[in-house]
């Protein structure tokens, strides 16, 4: 079974594939999560990825998508975690702490190891990601909850909360979401 963990940062799961820019000892690739070209198509069971879709504009998340769908196996699940508007904005509107919300929005992101810089590019709300996958290719899209998840014990940003770290009384402000791909599905640009 091949598991992916996209973007993984310090995170190490064990039985996961890591990649990621950053400089890690558990990266077994170090580049851009946007290409795959290390794995053939239909080749992957369970893509995990949390809090880096928002890295890509509305733009470029499209081909990121069809990247990611491409080596899944048929049928195989897409589990994503991005910061949920609904859920920031509900509570700036509650508490009106700017500060509280402005990371999840508006991240910024030095990869360690490297010079570079990354920034948050867009935010989503259910609505809005359930869309964005199934018109790339993506089908049962529905939440999940990371209580329940074989990543569970390993703490990262589809636990995130406001208090921080409070996960009993806190807000969760992470939008966590799973996927299948639509093996039946063709795509306008696929050949």
């Amino acid at each position: 079974m091949i598991q992916l963990h996209l973007g993984c940062g310090k995170c190490f799961i064990p039985g996961f594939v890591h990649i990621d820019l950053a400089d890690f000892p558990h990266i077994d690739h170090k580049k851009d999560i946007a290409t795959l070209p290390m794995f053939e198509d239909s080749s992957v069971d369970l893509i995990y990825s949390s809090h880096t879709l928002e890295y890509f504009d509305r733009i470029e998340v499209v081909p990121v998508l069809k990247e990611w769908r491409r080596v899944l196996n048929n049928d195989g699940f897409l589990r994503i975690a991005v910061p949920d508007f609904e859920s920031l904005s509900k509570l700036y509107s509650r508490k009106r702490q700017l500060a509280e919300v402005m990371g999840p929005l508006y991240g910024r992101w030095p990869i360690p190891g490297s010079k570079k810089v990354v920034y948050h590019k867009t935010t989503y709300d259910y609505t809005d990601l359930k869309h964005l996958l199934e018109v790339n290719g993506f089908k049962n899209v529905c939440r999940y909850d990371w209580h329940k998840t074989i990543h569970k014990d390993y703490d990262d940003y589809s636990q995130a909360y406001i208090p921080h770290m409070d996960k009993k009384h806190g807000t969760l402000i992470s939008l966590n979401v799973e996927a299948q791909k639509d093996s039946l599905r063709r795509l306008i640009n696929e050949e």
